[in-house]
């Protein structure tokens, strides 16, 4: 029985985002979170790439490419990134599912199990 995934966001969490920064680029990696991931690899733990940039319903893609064209050759980005900075492929998705016990994401908001309450800061009330 599976343990688990943890998913961990790609731009601004693991890899630096700046603000109009061209899609078709990916960042420097992170390194708290470079190492971090490794860790977690280190311990036979599953983690995946968590983006929208691999999403086959985007509004905005560039070159005037379809979304499923668009989301393969991110895909196909992000893999290399991992290989060169992880050592490894790491799986890629945009979605959740049952199975994710955790997410690693700068801009998510925590709250509380069944509670709606907010666990940390946020910028939005």
């Amino acid at each position: 029985m599976s343990e688990g995934w943890i998913g961990v966001d790609l731009d601004g969490t693991l890899a630096v985002w700046e603000p109009g920064q061209d899609i078709g680029t990916i960042g420097a990696p992170i390194p708290a979170m470079v190492e971090r991931v490794r860790h977690w690899l280190a311990e036979a733990r599953e983690v995946r790439i968590v983006t929208a940039r691999v999403a086959t319903t985007c509004k905005e893609t560039a070159g005037g490419l379809d979304d499923a064209t668009f989301a393969a050759l991110q895909e196909y980005m992000i893999y290399k990134w991992c290989r060169l900075h992880l050592g490894r492929i790491l799986p890629v998705t945009a979605t959740k599912d049952f199975e994710m016990i955790e997410l690693w994401d700068d801009r998510a908001v925590q709250v509380e199990t069944n509670t709606g309450r907010i666990i940390g800061r946020h910028l939005c009330r």
